[in-house]
């Protein structure tokens, strides 16, 4: 059985297309067939696999109807991961899909076909809860949500758990939050240590115990076209990524 993991908070620069990309490549490396799913205009996830920004077609082409998925998935350097790049116009989807009736469930249709061929989908999502968003929270067993440890990380947390309710309730029953992964952290400022012992005492059960350290590696690979496992598979931050996908896989 397939299990899809939405990688998803409605606050930018929190470290979610690096998860995506990282823990995609780590379950992909464990030797899962995995397939990310760049679902954010910005493309980033798509970019730091190697992939050109407007890589077409892609998966605005498969939403329209334009392409069948097998002709969209790319191949990565990584084996057994492969990518559904975000591809040209994909910002549009924002602009279309709620036109549509029952277009919440769109990304969930247009994944079925591929959608056991693989262990793992990873979807990246944009940094808010609009139709991408909400599209992908649909299509998902379980949501993971990068938090960044920095002053704001708790604005919005509230807000972003009363959607996945909503969601659940409304459009898909199957959704269970996979937990909260604190990011970009500097544990040698009261900072982030404050903020952490928050985060732990807000959310107990969700916070994962893998942290992901703030990491020049990690924020340089991307410039390669690489997961930080391999563009530097022992700095800190790929053995933090490895760890996290070990802490996931053990809670099922």
């Amino acid at each position: 059985m397939t299990t899809v993991y939405a990688i998803a908070n409605q606050k930018g620069g929190v470290g979610k297309t690096t998860t995506a990309v990282n823990m995609a490549a780590c379950i992909a490396e464990a030797g899962y067939r995995t397939l990310l799913v760049d679902a954010d205009p910005q493309a980033n996830a798509t970019v730091g696999l190697g992939f050109p920004r407007d890589c077409s077609p892609g998966l605005y082409d498969l939403l329209a109807g334009r392409a069948e998925p097998e002709g969209v998935v790319r191949e990565t350097t990584v084996a057994d991961l492969r990518l559904l790049p975000a591809g040209r116009d994909l910002a549009a989807a924002n602009l279309e899909l709620p036109r549509e009736a029952g277009s919440e469930g769109r990304l969930r249709e247009v994944l079925q076909p591929i959608r056991e061929s693989y262990a793992y989908l990873l979807v990246d999502c944009p940094p808010s809860l609009g139709p991408l968003t909400v599209n992908a929270l649909v299509a998902a067993n379980r949501v993971l949500v990068p938090v960044q440890t920095e002053y704001f990380a708790l604005e919005g947390l509230a807000g972003l758990l009363d959607t996945l309710d909503l969601i659940r309730r409304e459009l898909n029953p199957a959704l269970t939050v996979a937990g909260m992964l604190l990011t970009m952290h500097d544990g040698r400022t009261r900072l982030a240590q404050d903020v952490e012992r928050e985060v732990r005492e807000h959310f107990p059960e969700l916070v994962f115990r893998t942290v992901i350290p703030r990491n020049v590696r990690v924020s340089e690979a991307p410039s390669f076209g690489l997961p930080v496992t391999h563009h530097d598979p022992h700095c800190s931050g790929a053995e933090a990524y490895f760890d996290l996908a070990k802490e996931v896989a053990a809670r099922g």
